[in-house]
């Protein structure tokens, strides 16, 4: 049985993590899918967009913990490949997360661009009352998106965040009651620029996250900005604009 579904909506790619006796929790074969499916959206010209998710009640409760015990470095490197896929995927990504992201399932939604909560949202490291250091890049994600005090509550301190205490934080958009109808109209949003242009507009935020001058930024953007301006894509669209400015 699949233990990542697939539902296309429009442009939009809904990945759903669904291992529900199991809380969603990642192993080798659940990892190992949904790498594969983040790859072939990023094959599918049809998609412009990807949602995460979880099958309910949960978003991800981490690694499964048996697999855990017994893997070494290659076994871990094999269970971070499905979130790491997400991290590094080139398409914009949406973690719809509608209830517990534990552990590696705090991964999962922390690899995404954007996250929406639901009411039943719950973001917990968890990783050092497992007794385990944290891995996947966790410590490096958290921090740079809500900064070290309120990474290191939740890492160090154990401090778990429900739906509101996440959106306080800056870990999560907003909180919405149907999370993933939400996550959608996000992600359709991207999904509905033109394709390329999206993902030349991601790999770019990525090159100025790094930088430190403004100058450096310009730079950076200048060369995929004249590159759109003489696609078709933007013809189309400014020949469409004239047309509704002057009426015709």
């Amino acid at each position: 049985m699949s233990q990542i579904l697939v539902d296309r909506r429009a442009r939009v790619a809904v990945l759903t993590v669904h291992d529900p006796d199991r809380r969603n929790a990642l192993n080798l074969s659940l990892a190992t899918e949904l790498a594969e499916a983040v790859r072939a959206c990023e094959a599918d010209e049809q998609v412009g967009a990807i949602v995460v998710t979880g099958t309910p009640p949960a978003f991800c409760a981490g690694a499964d913990l048996t697999a855990l015990g017994e893997a070494r470095e290659q076994g871990l490197r094999d269970i971070y490949a499905g979130f790491l896929a997400v991290a590094n995927c080139s398409l914009p990504t949406v973690a719809a997360v509608n209830g517990a992201a534990v552990g590696a399932g705090l991964n999962l939604a922390l690899a995404c661009d954007v996250r929406l909560a639901g009411e039943r949202a719950r973001f917990d490291a968890r990783f050092l009352q497992l007794g385990i250091h944290p891995g996947g890049g966790m410590t490096w994600m958290l921090q740079r998106i809500v900064g070290p005090q309120q990474a290191a509550a939740m890492t160090l301190f154990s401090s778990v965040y429900d739906a509101k205490a996440a959106l306080a934080a800056g870990l999560v958009l907003d909180v919405v009651d149907d999370v993933v109808e939400r996550a959608v109209q996000l992600a359709s949003q991207a999904a509905e620029a033109p394709r390329e242009l999206v993902i030349a507009t991601k790999r770019t935020m990525r090159a100025t996250a790094a930088t430190t001058a403004h100058a450096d930024a310009v730079e950076l953007e200048i060369r995929p900005q004249l590159a759109s301006i003489d696609s078709p894509a933007f013809a189309e669209r400014l020949a469409a604009l004239r047309r509704r400015i002057s009426g015709n």
